[in-house]
């Protein structure tokens, strides 16, 4: 269907076409070019680590980053379940197991019942913690910053050191999105715990079309990162190959793209802080219905907005359906995870307020080329539905 008002597109009016050209125009086209080299650099200007690695896709970051943290088959994960389901797929890549978390009011991870699981469903075996009921170790937690929220860091680091975890923040939705207060002030999303990873999917706030990042404060992780990801090649001459290497090379086009945008992205994120404003005082006063906030200690990115039906009139589905005709793109939040067909044989633990979000959460146009009368227009529909 051809939307008036779509939910979340790229916005390309800045030197794009230029560094575009210029990369066809010197023939570097695909996974090797200066390009790759400059956003990489760029990216870890801008969040502030030494380094950072660009890849195909998030995903593949995430991929790479879970090898990189040693998980192997039979290692278990902590993951939410409230998330895209690229979060937790490569952790079934390795053989592991994903063991499902609840969210809190912010859709980031329950740092509560992840606390009273490593405490009460786990012990530790000198410095492995071991799950009491499959006497696996779990090794990991992946936590999600959902929408460009924050999950709350400084709990999890505590945890993590308490229980020698490795962190892997898949902060895909969330570049651009720091601390303004706390010990971690001035810290980008992503670059807290031991692996970040950032999207560039073609509706996230800046675009490669495809493609993704992944920082660590280990600058050898990250030049492990780049090896394999470039099909671990020893000796490029004689195509030696020491290890399993991966075709996760970001490509010279996609990165043209990226350096563009992120010479934007602060622009965008002025934009979407306006427009979030402007929704949240039309909203403020509709019976039933509010706007999800972002954290209070945090500079989001307001990458993309969640419309609450706490006690509105009509449920989601009705409400999707009533946009859809009136030609303006909305979506549900993701299934949650524990409930897919390959994942319902997995561990979970106390979860509800993922299930109450799935069913009450809209998430309604955020584009940054969202215009006011766009705004407009979706809150006159929701005040005439």
């Amino acid at each position: 269907m051809e939307y008036n008002i779509p939910l979340s597109v790229p916005n390309l009016k800045g030197n794009e076409l230029k560094y575009i050209t210029e990369a066809v125009t010197q023939e570097w086209v695909s996974t090797g070019g200066a390009l790759i080299s400059k956003f990489e650099r760029n990216i870890a200007n801008y969040v502030g680590v030494e380094l950072a690695t660009a890849c195909q896709s998030g995903t593949a970051g995430l991929h790479l980053a879970l090898i990189l943290a040693g998980i192997t088959n039979g290692d278990e994960v902590i993951v939410p379940t409230l998330t895209f389901i690229a979060t937790v797929n490569p952790v079934k890549y390795l053989g592991a197991s994903a063991i499902f978390m609840d969210c809190d009011e912010t859709l980031c991870l329950d740092m509560d019942k992840l606390e009273e699981f490593c405490e009460n469903e786990c012990h530790l075996d000198g410095k492995r913690l071991i799950n009491n009921k499959t006497g696996k170790h779990v090794k990991a937690i992946i936590v999600v910053h959902i929408f460009g929220n924050m999950a709350n860091m400084e709990r999890l680091m505590k945890i993590k050191d308490k229980y020698n975890l490795i962190i892997i923040e898949d902060a895909t939705e969330a570049l651009g999105t720091y601390y303004v207060s706390g010990i971690y002030k001035d810290k980008f999303a992503g670059t807290i715990g031991d692996f970040g990873i950032y999207s560039f999917n073609g509706n996230k706030i800046i675009t490669t079309g495809g493609g993704g990042m992944l920082v660590s404060n280990n600058p050898d992780l990250t030049r492990k990162a780049k090896y394999l990801s470039t099909q671990a090649k020893d000796d490029e001459i004689n195509f030696i190959h020491n290890e399993i290497g991966y075709n996760y090379r970001m490509t010279n086009l996609q990165a043209a793209l990226g350096v563009a945008q992120l010479e934007r992205l602060e622009e965008f994120i002025d934009i979407k802080k306006k427009n979030f404003e402007l929704y949240k005082d039309g909203i403020s006063d509709l019976s039933g219905l509010r706007l999800l906030d972002f954290n209070n200690n945090i500079r989001p990115n307001y990458w993309f907005y969640s419309l609450v039906l706490d006690n509105f009139k009509f449920d989601r589905d009705e409400v999707i359906t009533y946009f859809v005709k009136n030609h303006v793109q909305v979506r549900p939040i993701w299934g949650l995870i524990h409930e897919q067909r390959p994942y319902k044989k997995e561990q979970c633990y106390k979860i509800d307020k993922a299930i109450y979000y799935r069913k009450k959460i809209i998430n309604i146009p955020c584009s940054s080329n969202l215009t006011e009368d766009d705004i407009k227009t979706v809150l006159n529909l929701l005040k005439k539905i």
